[in-house]
């Protein structure tokens, strides 16, 4: 008997609408306050100086609210940001850049920066 009440309340609804009210609420405007890490998925192949360089993740900001930083050390140290000029394109999911002139050649890692956010590291490769 009791199966059948439960049964019968949930297919009038009666019971599905204070099931509904334990379900948690976004408030409005809150949607700002949330924090996703950058994520790097992919480099571009190794390039020389004055080439072009492409990063692939996800949530990588845009050039107003994030920036590059190359030559960076495996545990994130070091290294120095990219200069804003050198941007040709950024969206949330991929960066295309001009590697500066004055990068040193060999590898380093490269890490992108939104907010207070640090994605993880990729390794690239710069020649002479």
């Amino acid at each position: 008997m009791a199966r059948f009440l439960v049964g019968s309340l949930l297919m009038t609804g009666l019971f599905l609408g204070s099931l509904s009210s334990c379900a948690p609420r976004q408030q409005a405007g809150t949607e700002r306050f949330v924090t996703v890490a950058p994520v790097l998925y992919k480099v571009s192949a190794p390039v020389v100086r004055g080439g072009t360089l492409t990063v692939q993740g996800r949530y990588l900001g845009g050039p107003a609210s994030a920036k590059i930083r190359m030559g960076v050390a495996f545990d994130g140290s070091g290294g120095f940001d990219l200069p804003a000029n050198a941007i040709q394109s950024w969206t949330a999911d991929e960066i295309t850049f001009t590697v500066p002139s004055d990068l040193p050649a060999g590898s380093g890692y490269l890490f992108i920066m939104v907010g207070a956010s640090k994605s993880n590291g990729l390794p690239y490769s710069v020649g002479q």
